[in-house]
């Protein structure tokens, strides 16, 4: 059986010198970018390697045009995949500190690239610590793997295509930002306040419980159903900041069992750096 959305403590701890899994540490932080790698050198997963947000899971920033994480080529990622040891009949757990947010751009990632045995650790390093699990120190790596890669386009819109079904009544658009950034409140990360107009507000917080694991499948079918309505899997699509946390709400989706969700990588930063595309505050 592979795992494909969450995966918990327990399981990754059974299977943790299986063969052919592949253990990957995404902890980062946006205030200190380099926090996750000492956190990572200091202590982690045995057997796992790290992923960093801005140098392995986005590309070079191109001022005035991408987003603040844009995607990397997909070549150059494959041969990243490839040497973090991840090969076609791989298991992948990602985790980062504790709520998945990070994670789940990996987890996206590779399914981009065409691989579905990847999973998130549901409570992430933070539950793994709290039920004293084994740790290591120091850099670990995996002999590299030959990744190919079998990408899948449909999963994802370009910031054309989002101005064309934003005001669509077929589609839902939606924002997984903290409720205050979508209405144009407390922004601190980009120089332009608001959301799309068109989009409604699905804060990706919102997936967790108290001790910022996810909600069980059925709780998060209702509370997705809620903002869906009848739009299914293949007209809904998500978007935040810089293309990250939205993935979270993919994730929630389909381990939801309500199909797998596209995303708007680009997201509000990219929308934002053309002045002309309109901008929208307040609740939708």
């Amino acid at each position: 059986m592979s795992f494909t959305t969450l995966i918990s403590t327990a399981d990754l701890a059974a299977n943790l010198t299986a063969p052919h899994w592949v253990i990957v540490d995404c902890r980062f932080s946006l205030a200190d970018p380099e926090q996750g790698r000492r956190g990572y050198e200091e202590a982690h997963l045995p057997g796992a390697v790290y992923a960093h947000l801005d140098h392995d899971l986005s590309g070079p920033i191109i001022p005035g045009q991408t987003s603040r994480h844009p995607l990397p080529d997909a070549a150059v990622f494959t041969q990243t995949v490839s040497n973090w040891g991840i090969g076609h009949d791989s298991q992948v757990v990602v985790y980062d500190a504790g709520n998945g947010s990070i994670a789940a751009r990996l987890w996206w990632m590779l399914r981009w690239l065409g691989h579905a045995a990847v999973a998130v650790l549901d409570g992430g390093w933070a539950r793994w610590q709290a039920e004293a699990r084994p740790v290591r120190r120091g850099l670990e790596s995996k002999p590299p793997q030959h990744f190919a890669a079998r990408l899948r386009p449909e999963l994802l819109l370009t910031t054309a295509e989002v101005e064309q079904i934003r005001l669509d009544p077929a589609y839902r658009l939606l924002d997984a930002r903290s409720a205050d950034r979508f209405r144009g409140e407390n922004e601190t990360l980009d120089p332009v306040a608001g959301h799309i107009p068109g989009a409604l507000s699905c804060p990706f917080a919102e997936n967790l419980d108290a001790a910022q694991g996810f909600l069980d499948a059925e709780a998060l079918k209702a509370r997705l159903a809620a903002v869906l309505g009848d739009t299914p899997a293949e007209r809904t699509v998500f978007y935040c900041g810089s293309g990250v946390t939205a993935a979270h709400n993919v994730l929630a989706m389909l381990h939801a069992g309500l199909g797998e969700a596209k995303l708007y990588p680009g997201s509000w930063s990219e929308w934002i750096t053309d002045p002309s595309r309109p901008v929208a505050t307040g609740p939708a």
